[in-house]
């Protein structure tokens, strides 16, 4: 269940890239509020109470404005491409008892069968739920699966409260034969092939390379001792 965290926000009135610039100086982060037909509410947010709160997907917000507050979820929340800050968050509004479809993240727990590989096809699943009540996370059991068992998105248990919004055809788990080195040697060996690479000439060239570098370090050696005596 997502955490109801209370950040104190500000009006702002002034726009665009210089007055978000100041604000992000400030230690703050610059926002927008919308939804249920509200006008836009632009707002500037605490610096590290928003980042620590948005460490949780999903995480449900009470924003405080002018003393009222009002429930929100993040849409959109862009980061800095090299340092570790927020730049801009899209907030949406939310009503108590309202329901709401969200990206929730899919987590594998246990171990397949031996000499299997586990692939997860789909990392989240789209749910509905209460804002109130999204789960943190969905999760799958891999335990003892056999090599071609296959994890559809409508064969996975949810979390009370939650439905699928995904395609229920849609494949998440993917349980297959691991390669063994004979075979994984057999296949580098017919690509090698197929790109026209003749790999045992190859190795034949490394090999009297190899052995010419020896003859010749054997022979240097000779002649040092000789040139000693």
């Amino acid at each position: 269940m997502s955490d109801n965290t209370k950040l104190v926000a500000e009006k702002r009135t002034d726009f665009g890239k210089g007055a978000a610039r100041k604000i992000r100086r400030a230690g703050n982060i610059p926002a927008v509020m919308y939804g249920h037909g509200t006008e836009p509410v632009h707002i500037s947010l605490p610096g590290h109470d928003t980042m620590m709160a948005l460490k949780q997907a999903n995480a449900l917000l009470t924003i405080v404005v002018d003393g009222k507050e009002q429930l929100a979820l993040a849409k959109d929340v862009q980061r800095d491409a090299i340092k570790p800050v927020i730049d801009h968050v899209d907030l949406v509004v939310i009503r108590k008892g309202e329901k709401v479809t969200v990206d929730v993240a899919v987590h594998l727990e246990g171990e397949a069968a031996p000499e299997t590989v586990v692939t997860l096809d789909h990392n989240t699943l789209q749910v509905e739920a209460l804002a109130t009540n999204i789960p943190e996370n969905v999760v799958v059991s891999v335990e003892g699966l056999e090599a071609g068992t296959q994890i559809l998105a409508g064969a996975i248990e949810l979390p009370e409260g939650a439905t699928l919004v995904t395609d229920e055809d849609a494949l998440v788990v993917n349980v297959t034969q691991a390669i063994s080195a004979e075979a994984l040697e057999a296949e580098l060996a017919e690509a090698e092939a197929e790109a026209g690479i003749e790999r045992e000439e190859s190795e034949e060239a490394a090999e009297a390379a190899e052995g010419a570098e020896g003859e010749a370090a054997e022979g240097a050696e000779a002649k040092a001792e000789g040139s000693d005596a």
